[in-house]
């Protein structure tokens, strides 16, 4: 099978959250940019960068997991898309156990929580938004050894 190149995956993770946007109302497609180049700048694999396009996409359902199943993606950008996509009602120890289980995921994340915790980012948040963020993500790096 063919794989998907980079910029395909961007172009797909752009079309698929194109309707989105983050909880301060900005475009969701900067916060997949963001983990991408996050990602990225940390020397993450190619595609470890194609699962920090797709990060969100079944969590945010902008792309079913039949898509992901079916899509042409090495089996581990698969995995590590599945291993950072929160299960509802999942509790934090699972899901942070997943991520470590899983080759190169915890890069991913690490991408991603950077960038939810800018504070420029949080700043434009209510402050109980914030403060519960804040503590959340804290207790994730914490549970992910990234403390």
């Amino acid at each position: 099978m063919t794989h998907l190149s980079l910029a395909e995956v961007e172009a797909i993770a752009r079309e698929a959250h194109a309707a989105q946007t983050d909880k301060a109302g900005r475009p969701y497609t900067e916060h997949l940019q963001a983990v991408a180049e996050g990602v990225r700048a940390r020397g993450g694999t190619d595609e470890q960068i194609a699962a920090g396009w797709l990060h969100d996409s079944v969590e945010d359902d902008a792309l079913s997991r039949a898509w992901l199943d079916q899509a042409g993606l090495p089996q581990s950008v698969k995995d590590m898309v599945l291993a950072v996509t929160k299960r509802p009602g999942e509790d934090l120890r699972t899901y942070t156990a997943r991520i470590l289980a899983t080759p190169g995921a915890l890069l991913v994340k690490e991408a991603d929580l950077a960038h939810n915790a800018d504070p420029g980012r949080l700043a434009v948040l209510d402050e109980a938004t914030r403060a519960r963020l804040t503590l959340k993500y804290a207790e994730v790096r914490r549970l992910l050894g990234l403390a």
